[in-house]
């Protein structure tokens, strides 16, 4: 029992399914890891009475041999899935203490899986934000609003907006969480954390009952320790969910852990020049390249090859996802759920106090923004313009893939950031994801994988994009590289 948190997803579950541990047992160990661990702020909210009866309901199907491919696996959701067990927040004011009366379809396919829910993460505000600092909500055993903090060193960032996913995970507090990647979100998380994390092709995981930030963009995926853990709970939480999520991809639901044996023999791997520039850290940049001499050796081929629009993918980004934001987030005004001003004079100034005292400041920027770029006058200077450039942008990466089967590069310029050093300045937290955007904005599949560690002993992650649909062969890609390197197995000190 005493050593359960070290165990991956894989293994934990093979120990459920020969009963050498109970899900109860697995449950309340890592709800007492925890309880231990709370200066990291990585939860926002628990529900021990529900997470137990989700393990003794795991323990009975398993019993009746009636049990799902994860039965009794304790998980984490980020704070972005609205679920009937725990409040649904998004990191925000506006909807403090809010409860939905349905969970989203990760959260139930994931439990339809059997999966047991230890709580609910911590995340950045409406998942705005590169560090988990934009936040609005306590976290379990905290009064105030407090970052998530790095397991690697408590003074650094997790990255965000999925920073409490990532930090639960990397201290061994859940074997698993999940998390959504808008612009990067779970790869530089998992990337800052020293874990491995996906995000999907557009389309393939259901956004019904996740708290849109940019429509088109946001997607949900795992983050686990390891390339099989994540193609395990992957294969549980995609498929088509046509009737609830209008973008869902009619895409049967697929078993990527069948593939994870394939050879790497031939595989062309693609290396941007424009993610080699003066903007990478030397340290970053010996880890990445150490990682792709080991993918020579076992078989692939590097092939140098271009995405001449790289910097593009800033303003591009930050035109349209604000823009979709402006939209989305316009539901939240204090008439049917959620924050509402106390006093106001008629229906106008309780949208206007309700709003300012819902949102933070990062959600008001952009709000702003997205607002202003789709005014009149300003719609096809910027909106127009800016969705142009994106289709140039996704030709870019078909154009790659021509030439090769697989991109590889960096996650971030640097290793995870002091706390505090770029509150103060938003544009250079923007910068940060420089590499994340441009396969988000064409819908492409990209994963994060540790592979070393830059200065300071932090986490150093390696960026895999694929063609659309191709998660199976990143999925086996970083397997094939964690059957030969040993950098998913460690943990920061003091939490093993």
């Amino acid at each position: 029992m005493s050593e359960l948190h070290q165990l991956s997803v894989a293994e934990l579950a093979r120990q459920l399914r020969e009963k050498k541990v109970s899900a109860v047992e697995a449950a309340q160990h890592f709800l007492g890891r925890m309880a231990k661990h709370l200066d990291l702020a990585a939860f926002v909210a628990v529900n021990e009475d529900a997470t137990l009866a989700q393990a003794r309901a795991a323990d009975a199907a398993m019993a009746s041999g009636s049990a799902g491919p994860l039965a009794g696996v304790p998980i984490a959701h980020k704070d972005i899935f609205v679920t009937r067990d725990f409040p649904s927040t998004a990191g925000s004011r506006m909807l403090a203490g809010y409860r939905s009366p349905f969970d989203a379809t990760v959260v139930r396919r994931l439990a339809e899986a059997g999966t047991v829910t230890l709580g609910k993460l911590s995340c950045d505000e409406f998942a705005m934000g590169s560090a988990n600092e934009s936040v609005a909500v306590p976290a379990v055993g905290h009064s105030t609003p407090t970052p998530v903090r790095n397991p690697w060193d408590p003074q650094r960032v997790a990255g965000g907006s999925s920073g409490g996913s990532a930090a639960a995970v990397a201290a061994r507090l859940a074997p698993a969480a999940t998390g959504t990647d808008t612009g990067g979100s779970i790869r530089q998380p998992a990337a800052f954390c020293g874990l491995t994390g996906i995000k999907p092709t557009y389309g393939r995981a259901s956004r019904y009952g996740m708290i849109a930030y940019a429509s088109s963009l946001d997607q949900a995926g795992p983050m686990a320790r390891s390339a099989e853990d994540c193609a395990l709970l992957l294969s549980a939480l995609c498929g088509p969910d046509l009737d609830r999520d209008s973008t869902s991809l009619d895409v049967p639901a697929e078993d990527f852990s069948r593939s994870l044996s394939d050879k790497l023999d031939g595989l062309r791997i693609g290396i941007p020049k424009e993610f080699f520039g003066a903007g990478l850290a030397a340290d970053v940049r010996a880890a990445i390249d150490m990682a792709l001499k080991d993918y020579e050796k076992l078989g692939a081929k590097l092939v140098e090859i271009s995405l001449p629009r790289t910097e593009l993918a800033i303003p591009v980004y930050y035109i349209i996802a604000p823009a979709e934001a402006s939209s989305n987030l316009s539901r939240f005004d204090g008439v049917k759920f959620g924050h509402r001003a106390d006093q106001y004079v008629d229906l106008l100034d309780m949208y206007k106090k309700t709003r300012a005292e819902g949102f933070g400041d990062e959600v008001k920027r952009r709000i702003m923004i997205g607002t202003y770029v789709l005014s009149h006058g300003y719609y096809d200077a910027y909106y127009l313009q800016a969705q142009k450039i994106r289709r140039m942008i996704a030709d870019d990466f078909q154009n790659a893939f021509k030439s090769c089967d697989v991109i590889a590069g960096p996650v971030a310029p640097t290793v995870a950031w002091k706390l505090g050093d770029k509150s103060e300045d938003p544009v250079a937290a923007y910068l940060a994801d420089i590499y994340t955007l441009p396969g988000s904005l064409a819908g492409l599949p990209g994963m994060s994988l540790p592979v070393g560690f830059g200065d300071s002993h932090m986490p150093v992650g390696l960026q895999l994009i694929g063609n659309h649909l191709q998660e199976a062969k990143l999925l086996n890609m970083a397997h094939r590289y964690q059957q030969v390197t040993d950098f998913h197995l460690r943990a920061p000190g003091g939490y093993l």
